[in-house]
């Protein structure tokens, strides 16, 4: 799942540092993909850290629910194959588009129709220490803590996450995920195309694309 839908889940929270901590696994990833922490089961004596390590751990809790569900077999390869003919050509791996698609349509979905507020989890991210972020990643082992608190801030001041509730923005989201492993994954036609996919596979998944968040969050 993606940053809004692990939010989702611990939308409730008023622990800004639990909320990142949800976030951090993909945030680590995005600022360099090559950064492989695990922390989940690490005890601090500073309850921050330790409510980002929990936070953490909740992320990869729901991350397990959701790749193991019926909805993410059945969705991630629905949405690969329609579409294929639309990225003909293109060197993304269709696996990795139909996943990351799907993924995105839910963030749009939740946005869109009220399911959570994406000013609301920028203020958690705004509300946490830097020096706070920096210990727990050296306490995990990441000595090059820089690489990844500079991406952060540009992260917060972007707030990139807005344009999801957008459509057309998604399939744009996608070719940005795809550009950090291909240099040109789409021409502006496919992408083009890939928007019309994504805009219809949206309209068939409104109407009971809670029913994942429902399944997980009984698991939980």
């Amino acid at each position: 799942m993606n940053f809004l839908s692990h939010y989702y889940f611990d939308r409730t929270s008023t622990d800004c540092y639990h909320i990142l901590g949800t976030a951090l696994p993909d945030l680590l990833k995005n600022a360099d993909k090559s950064i492989i922490l695990h922390p989940e089961k690490l005890v601090h004596t500073d309850s921050r850290i330790n409510s980002l390590i929990a936070g953490w751990s909740r992320h990869l809790e729901v991350d397990r629910h959701y790749h193991c569900s019926e909805f993410f077999e059945h969705h991630s390869r629905a949405i690969k194959l329609q579409l294929l003919p639309a990225i003909e050509g293109s060197p993304v791996k269709p696996f990795f588009l139909g996943h990351v698609a799907i993924e995105l349509i839910l963030d749009n979905l939740l946005l869109t129709t009220g399911k959570i507020s994406v000013d609301e989890f920028y203020k958690h991210l705004n509300n946490c220490d830097e020096e706070v972020i920096r210990e727990f990643l050296e306490f995990s082992g990441l000595h090059n803590t820089d690489v990844f608190l500079t991406f952060f801030e540009g992260f917060k001041k972007h707030r990139y996450l807005e344009t999801y509730t957008e459509t057309a923005q998604v399939a744009y989201a996608l070719k940005r995920i795809c550009m950090r492993i291909w240099h040109h994954p789409f021409t502006a036609e496919q992408e083009a195309s890939m928007n019309e996919v994504i805009a219809q596979y949206r309209l068939e998944l409104l109407d009971n694309f809670m029913g994942i968040f429902e399944q997980i969050e009984e698991k939980l």
